[in-house]
C-alpha cells in the first residue's frame, strides 16, 4: 500500500477530524473574544480605533482582517455546523477528502472576508464624511440607529427569505450542488457562503458597527443567527426579530440614553 493510499484511508477513517477542528476554532474564537472584553484590548481593533490609528491603509485592513477571521469563526460557523457536518460525511469518500474539506471552508471564509474588507473600506469613507460634516459628528446615534433599522427592514425582504431557506436545508443544498474534487469543494463553499451572506449580512453589519470584540453584541447576534438557521420555527421568528431591530433602532435614533447604554455594552 502506497503512502498516498494510506493517507487517504486514514483521512476517511477520521471523518470527524475537520468537524472537531471547526468546533475548536469556534471555542478558541469565543475564548479570545472573552479575553479581549475582559482586558479591554478588543477596543484597539474596533473599526473606530483603527480608522483613527494613523496607520497605513494596508496595516489597518490587515489588522482588521485578522480580528474579522475570529469574528467569523465565533459568529458564523456555529450556524453553519449542520452543513459542515453533512459535507464532512459525504466528502469522506473522496480521493483527497481533507483537501476538499479545507477548500470548502476556505471558499466560505473568502466570501465573508471580502464582505469584511468592503465593510471596513465603507467605514473609512464614512469616517471621512463625519469629519467633514460636524452635525453628523455630534449625532453618532444616527449611524448606529440607521444600521439597526436597516437590519430590521432586511428581515422582511425576499432575499432574506430565499437565502434563509437554503441555509435551513443543508441536505437539499448538498444534493443539488455536491461534486467530487477540491475545486468543486471550493465552489460549493463559495456558493453557500454567498447564500449565508445573503441571509446574514445585515446582522453581521450590526456586529461590525458594534465592534469586532464586543462580547454582548456578538453573543446576541450569534444566538439570533443560529436560531434562525437551525432551530425549529426559526424561520417564523425572522419578522418578529426584524420588528425588534427596527424598534431598537428607533430608540437609538430618538433616545440618546439608549445609544449610550448600547455603545458602552
Amino acid at each position: 500500500m502506497t503512502s498516498a493510499a494510506s493517507s487517504s484511508e486514514a483521512a476517511r477513517a477520521r471523518p470527524g477530524l475537520l468537524q472537531s477542528g471547526v468546533v475548536w476554532a469556534i471555542a478558541i474564537a469565543w475564548l479570545l473574544a472573552i479575553v479581549a472584553e475582559a482586558t479591554g484590548r478588543g477596543r484597539l481593533l474596533h473599526h473606530d480605533a483603527l480608522a483613527h490609528s494613523h496607520l497605513p491603509l494596508w496595516a489597518v485592513l490587515g489588522l482588521f482582517l485578522l480580528a474579522w477571521q475570529f469574528m467569523i469563526a465565533a459568529m458564523m460557523l456555529p450556524s453553519s455546523l449542520p452543513l459542515i457536518r453533512l459535507f464532512n460525511r459525504v466528502a469522506a469518500g473522496q480521493p483527497r477528502p481533507m483537501q476538499s474539506k479545507l477548500a470548502f471552508l476556505g471558499g466560505y471564509a473568502v466570501v465573508w472576508s471580502v464582505f469584511g474588507v468592503a465593510a471596513m473600506v465603507g467605514d473609512l469613507q464614512l469616517h471621512e464624511l463625519v469629519e467633514r460634516w460636524p452635525w453628523l459628528d455630534e449625532h453618532h446615534q444616527v449611524i448606529a440607529g440607521s444600521v439597526l433599522v436597516m437590519a430590521g427592514a432586511f428581515q422582511f425582504s425576499s432575499l432574506k427569505d430565499r437565502c434563509l431557506t437554503v441555509c435551513r436545508s443543508p441536505g437539499l443544498y448538498i444534493m443539488q450542488y455536491y461534486r467530487r474534487g477540491v475545486r468543486a469543494a471550493l465552489n460549493i463553499g463559495v456558493r453557500h457562503g454567498l447564500f449565508c451572506m445573503g441571509c446574514c449580512w445585515a446582522l453581521m453589519l450590526v456586529g461590525f458597527a458594534a465592534g469586532v470584540a464586543n462580547l454582548w453584541w456578538m453573543a446576541a447576534l450569534t444566538a439570533v443567527m443560529v436560531f434562525e438557521k437551525t432551530a425549529p420555527g426559526g424561520d417564523r421568528a425572522v419578522k418578529p426579530i426584524g420588528l425588534g431591530l427596527i424598534g431598537l433602532g428607533m430608540l437609538v435614533l430618538f433616545v440618546p440614553l439608549v445609544a449610550g447604554v448600547l455603545s458602552s455594552g
